[in-house]
């Protein structure tokens, strides 16, 4: 997870997790003298802008972290998914000749 951090001039706004920033943002109302808030990301000092129109849950579901489960369901009974399917084995005529070789 990187960390990112917002400014208006040279006073710090936010800090922390991209949703948490743009939650922050999202929340301020702008002064209308104040210059818009830049946000960078600490790690490469690269900026980014963030689109922080509608609402707080058009936020968090465009600056959630991808990959993290909101929640996770209990798995049921029985033999696991595995995403295997089955299909039809063709074997060439070698083959069915080497398979007759064999013992058992």
């Amino acid at each position: 997870m990187s960390t990112h951090i917002a400014f208006s001039g040279s006073t710090c706004l936010a800090s922390g997790s991209l949703l948490d920033v743009a939650s922050c943002l999202h929340a301020q109302e702008p002064a209308s003298d104040a210059p818009p808030p830049l946000v960078f990301e600490l790690e490469t000092g690269r900026q980014i802008d963030l689109d922080l129109s509608g609402t707080h849950d058009d936020i968090v579901e465009r600056f959630s972290e991808p990959g993290v489960p909101a929640a996770r369901e209990k798995p049921g009974r029985g033999r696991p998914k595995l995403g295997v399917v089955g299909r039809e084995v063709t074997l060439l005529p070698r083959h069915w000749e080497w398979l007759e070789r064999q013992r058992g």
